[in-house]
């Protein structure tokens, strides 16, 4: 056994802070498991909600949150010749991922894509999965059409700015700050609003995107946040448009306007990335190599806003908490130095 640090929680808790950094021992990996030398692992949100207990998943407690991250190979299991000691890899767990190191079927590892740092390569997988199966899949996005992304400085929706051209879209996205739009028009937004702003307050951007689009309004809207972002949307998205939900970060699940629906013959799609796999394995698999195909031709280009060493956990979670992230921030252990991009380090 080796000894290793962990951020773990030990007690359901609102506090984040509440969590702790911890030594334990780590066996040796089963003879089907791989054990990950980590090196960088992605925050998200399914982190705080664990923590806090408000998350579907119950993880049994102590817990070390951290759902994906990428690292080196260190040892591997009689059985496993996919992989050996030294591969860069990324992975994909429940938990468990705030730590030096993790013991992990060989299945949920993946090569590292070569143009990725780790930093990147534990950034890509959640947020590219969900916009890629969302617009390619459940919005059915085309060339030429107005794609409208709601959350657009966070990862889903910076990762759905990112697919959404690739697709051949035009590309409105939407947040709170300036600050981070920029970021948003540097990585290639035709155009961005500001809704907390006059001009584009809620009650308002539905007529800044029928400018901007010069038609009834945008093609496909994505919306993770919810609320009251999804009630101006049913009116500004155009006839025969598709509304797409992965989420309520609003707090508040919205109730559509049927006759609007029936006006506009808009079609409303509620889409659970994870479950397309569960529900149709076959088609979850081609969706899946169709994001690892992108990944691993360089096609994506995950945006890393920063980089909290794994003694400094709590920072990192509190900088989502707050919502100051803008695209994905991750935590490193290991001596892996976070680099972020030029863009990253001036924003």
């Amino acid at each position: 056994m080796a000894r290793i640090r962990t951020y773990r929680c030990h007690e359901l808790n609102e506090d984040i802070a509440s969590i702790r950094l911890d030594e334990i021992e780590i066996p040796a990996p089963g003879p089907d498991e791989v054990q990950v030398r980590i090196m960088a692992c992605s925050v998200n949100f399914p982190d705080l909600l664990m923590i806090q207990g408000k998350y579907q998943h119950k993880p049994p407690l102590p817990f070390a949150p951290g759902g994906e991250g990428a690292g080196e190979i260190a040892e591997v299991g009689r059985n496993v010749t996919a992989v050996k000691p030294g591969d860069s890899v990324v992975f994909g767990c429940r938990s468990g991922g705030f730590s030096d190191a993790i013991n992990l079927p060989a299945s949920s590892v993946r090569p590292l894509p070569p143009s990725m740092s780790f930093a990147k390569g534990a950034s890509y997988g959640t947020a590219y999965q969900t916009a890629w199966v969302a617009l390619s899949h459940g919005g059915s996005l085309q060339e030429g059409e107005w794609l409208m992304v709601h959350g657009a400085t966070g990862g889903v929706g910076m990762a759905a700015v990112d697919v959404g051209k690739l697709l051949g879209a035009k590309v409105i996205g939407t947040g709170g700050r300036d600050d981070k739009l920029a970021v948003v028009s540097s990585r290639g937004a035709d155009e961005v609003i500001n809704y907390t702003l006059p001009e584009g307050r809620l009650g308002g951007f539905r007529h800044r995107v029928k400018e901007i689009t010069g038609t009834g309004g945008a093609d496909v809207i994505l919306d993770p946040v919810g609320g009251d972002v999804f009630d101006e949307s049913m009116r500004c998205v155009n006839f025969g448009g598709r509304i797409v939900t992965v989420g309520f970060t609003s707090g508040r699940w919205p109730q559509a306007a049927v006759n609007l629906i029936l006006i506009k013959e808009v079609s409303l799609i509620g889409i659970r990335a994870g479950e397309i796999g569960r529900r149709n394995p076959e088609l979850g698999r081609r969706l899946s190599q169709e994001i690892r195909d992108l990944a691993y031709s360089g096609a994506i280009d995950p945006y890393v806003c920063a980089g909290f060493p794994l003694e400094r956990a709590v920072d990192a979670l509190k900088m989502l908490e707050h919502r100051n992230v803008v695209g994905k921030c991750v935590v490193t252990m290991n001596g892996y130095e976070f680099e972020p991009d030029e863009a990253a380090a001036t924003a």
